[in-house]
């Protein structure tokens, strides 16, 4: 079997959440304690330290990652979807993960997989503790794919456990409320490990001081107005305050004796994409007209990107926009900006929202434009149509943007 015949037949045989959705979910950890002691227990003595939250859990984790191999630390990390390679999720040092081993895993356990029957997700959660195992990785950053507390990742004992902040999204899945959603990423706050939280307030902080209390784990809130001292090369006022998250793990990794002096976190919070293979976030894909991706796909991250479009010199603005079906979709386009031109389009997968649905909800936000078959056709009728003063974004789903690529 080669690596594109395993991979197709992991796409086949496994329910995959990006592309079909909820029923893809397995609101358990079962199938994951199975494929544990299936491998033998990989993610016992995993050195990692654990990410949730909302939005801003990719860019926290990359960040950690990078600071981790600035300090000379052999580091995996494991993180999803992908844009482009199914292998970007898993990385050391930012490498991905060889076929081949994709391959003998595949190969070797296909019958036990098909006795367990296990999500796309928790398949290859397995193969990245196996793979971090394997390599004898110093330490790895492991970002939960949907929640936390019953969530495939969270078979782990970290160092720390990070939980970026709480928006609206998966709220079929998650819960009705912010509390709700909360009390699902508290659920990787464990027995006497620090917890440092990004964002909370009100509410949603008692969720996770509450949880803190019952596990005695010590618990930090960052203070998002405090200066941020070191440049990124990720931009926006969302990114300083992932940084200051990292930056707060990272303090805790010290206190607990992990070596990280001042000058590899500068160096790591600047060289984050290039250290870590990073995509997709407020990323430059063409110049002439200045085009741009970005993979905001809820309602605090189109938020997010709008404060970025008022951060970009314009003249006129073409927006991509695709999503998926199970998104808050009215949450979202009420975020978009209703004095530009929009090009609808619908990702290629089953769980994309069609464009013709896409654009009438649109309509109701006073946001208009035309339908298109694809993002590559949308894309190619946009940057035609800018001028070089113009400005094209792609947005609203990680599918959209990696089809943009």
């Amino acid at each position: 079997m080669d690596y594109e015949r395993a991979l197709a037949y992991l796409y086949a045989r496994l329910p995959m959440f990006s592309r079909i959705g909820k029923t893809a979910y397995k609101a358990d950890l079962n199938n994951t304690h199975a494929l544990m002691r299936m491998l033998d227990h990989p993610e016992h003595g995993l050195k990692c330290v654990h990410v949730a939250g909302t939005n801003g859990k990719g860019s926290t984790s990359h960040m950690l990652a990078s600071v981790l191999q600035e300090a000379g630390y052999k580091t995996g990390l494991y993180t999803s979807p992908h844009l482009k390679d199914f292998r970007e999720r898993i990385r050391i040092n930012g490498e991905m993960i060889p076929k081949e081993r994709v391959t003998d895993l595949v190969e070797h356990y296909q019958s036990q997989f098909e006795g367990i029957a296990p999500s796309f997700f928790e398949w290859t959660v397995a193969l990245a503790f196996d793979w971090f195992r394997e390599e004898k990785v110093d330490i790895a950053v492991i970002e939960t794919g949907l929640g936390g507390r019953l969530d495939s990742t969270n078979v782990v004992t970290p160092e720390v456990s990070v939980i970026t902040n709480i928006g609206w999204d998966h709220t079929d899945l998650l819960g009705s409320t912010l509390e709700a959603i909360a009390f699902e990423k508290a659920g990787i706050i464990k027995n006497g490990i620090p917890a440092v939280i990004g964002e909370a307030q009100n509410q949603v902080a008692e969720v996770f001081r509450q949880k803190a209390k019952h596990e005695t784990a010590p618990i930090r809130f960052i203070d998002q107005s405090a200066e941020q001292p070191f440049a990124l090369d990720l931009a926006g006022p969302h990114q300083q305050k992932n940084a200051r998250t990292a930056i707060a793990a990272i303090a805790e990794l010290r206190q607990l004796g992990w070596k990280i002096t001042e000058e590899q976190i500068a160096r790591g919070l600047a060289n984050t994409c290039t250290n870590t293979g990073f995509m997709g976030r407020w990323q430059t894909i063409a110049q002439n007209p200045l085009t741009i991706a970005d993979v905001g796909h809820n309602e605090d991250g189109l938020r997010a990107v709008r404060e970025m479009l008022g951060l970009t010199q314009h003249e006129n603005l073409h927006i991509v926009l695709g999503t998926v079906n199970d998104k808050d979709i009215d949450r979202m386009l009420g975020q978009l900006p209703k004095l530009a031109t929009y090009y609808f389009c619908k990702a290629d997968l089953p769980r994309g929202l069609a464009a013709e649905t896409l654009s009438g909800k649109a309509l109701g936000h006073g946001l208009r434009g035309r339908t298109y078959p694809s993002v590559k056709s949308a894309l190619v009728s946009a940057r035609a149509t800018a001028n070089g003063r113009d400005l094209v974004l792609v947005t609203g789903s990680v599918f959209v943007v990696a089809e943009a690529f």
